[in-house]
C-alpha cells in the first residue's frame, strides 16, 4: 500500500559532543520516507531551493521515493542550524531560515490522491488541514507537530487532530499540548480529542503509546556510540507507518510491531549524521534489530 508525507526537505548544519557537519540532508519529510522506504512504496510532499543539491535526489530516487510532489522553486532551501549538549534529549537551535519553506502551499499531484496511508509531518497545523482536505481517501492518517505550534496555533492543531488516527508527539510536547503534567492524564485527555491512538516519544527512555483501554511500552535500543539524535523522531514515524503501510493493517497487534520497527529505524539514525545511520540498510540488519528489541523486552507471565 502507497504511504505519502508531507513536510520539509532541508539542508542542515548540527553540532554534538561528537563531531559536526553543514549544510547536510535533513528535513522531516526527508527521514521519514528514507525509514519507510525499507517497508513500502511512498510518496513525498515538501519544497526545496535553487541551491537544493542534485545527489540528495538522486539519493532519494535510488530508495524508491516518488518526488513528483516535490517542487522545485526560486530561492534557499529550508536551512536548520542546531546545537547539541551530552545528554543529547534536545537540540538548542540556532539558526532557521525558512527560505522557500515560508510561502509552501502543499498541493497533492493526481497521482497522490489515492494513497492509503498518510503521514502529516511537522509542519503548520493550517497547512496539515489543507492536506487532509485533498487526501480524503487516505484511509489512516497520523501526524505530528512541536511546541512551536502548539505556542502560537494550539486552536487550529487541535482540530488537525480531530482528523487524524494517530498523534506523535514527545512527553514535553503531551504535557503542553494537555496541559496536564501526568502523562497518563495527558494521553487520556488527547485522545478525547478524536485520535485512536498516541504515541509519546520519550528519548532515550523509548516510547509509550496508548491506543483505546491499553498502553504498550517500549525501551530505546541500548547503543555504544549516539552521534547525532536529528531526525529520531521523524525516522521512528517513518518505520512506524512504513509496516503499517506494508501489511496494511491497524490492529492492537500490528500497532505494536509498528512501535518497534519504528524504534528499530530510529536506533540507526542516531548512531550517524544525517541520514548516514539509514541510507543504506539491509533487511537482515533491520531484521536482527527487531529481534534484539524482542529479546530485550520478552518476559514470562505470572
Amino acid at each position: 500500500m502507497s504511504l505519502l508525507v508531507v513536510g520539509s526537505v532541508a539542508l542542515d548544519s548540527v553540532k554534538t559532543p561528537f563531531g559536526q557537519v553543514d549544510s547536510v540532508l535533513g528535513g522531516s519529510a526527508t527521514y521519514f520516507a528514507t525509514a519507510a522506504s525499507y517497508f513500502t512504496d511512498v510518496k513525498l510532499v515538501a519544497v526545496v531551493g535553487d541551491d537544493f543539491p542534485e545527489c540528495h535526489l538522486e539519493f532519494m530516487k535510488g530508495r524508491g521515493i516518488d518526488l513528483s510532489g516535490l517542487e522545485r522553486s526560486h530561492g534557499q532551501t529550508f536551512r536548520w542550524r542546531g546545537e547539541y549538549g551530552y545528554q543529547l534529549n534536545e537540540a538548542q537551535t540556532l539558526e532557521t531560515q525558512l527560505n522557500v519553506f515560508q510561502t509552501f502551499r502543499p498541493k497533492l499531484p493526481p497521482s497522490y490522491l489515492n494513497a492509503s496511508y498518510l503521514f502529516l509531518a511537522n509542519i503548520d497545523p493550517s497547512l496539515q488541514s489543507e492536506v487532509l482536505k485533498q487526501a480524503d481517501a487516505a484511509k489512516w492518517v497520523a501526524c505530528d507537530t512541536m511546541n512551536f505550534w502548539i505556542e502560537g496555533k494550539k486552536e487550529a492543531l487541535i482540530q488537525t487532530i480531530k482528523g487524524v488516527d494517530l498523534l506523535v508527539i514527545n512527553d514535553g510536547e503531551a504535557r503542553q499540548l494537555a496541559e496536564e503534567h501526568n502523562l497518563v492524564k495527558a494521553a487520556q485527555r488527547i485522545l478525547s480529542w478524536g485520535p485512536k491512538t498516541l504515541i509519546i516519544k520519550r528519548g532515550e527512555y523509548g516510547i509509550l503509546m496508548f491506543h483505546a483501554d491499553t498502553v504498550f511500552a517500549a525501551p530505546a535500543y541500548p547503543l555504544e556510540t549516539v552521534f547525532d539524535p536529528t531526525g529520531a523522531g521523524d525516522t521512528f514515524a517513518g518505520g512506524f507507518m512504513g509496516y503499517i503501510a506494508q501489511q496494511d493493517r491497524t490492529d492492537p497487534a500490528t500497532i505494536r510491531k509498528a512501535v518497534i520497527y519504528g524504534s528499530v529505524m530510529a536506533s540507526f539514525n542516531v548512531e550517524a549524521f544525517s541520514l548516514d545511520g539509514i541510507r543504506n540498510l539491509s533487511r537482515d540488519a533491520i531484521g536482527r534489530r527487531y529481534q534484539a528489541f524482542s529479546e530485550m523486552t520478552q518476559f514470562e507471565p505470572q
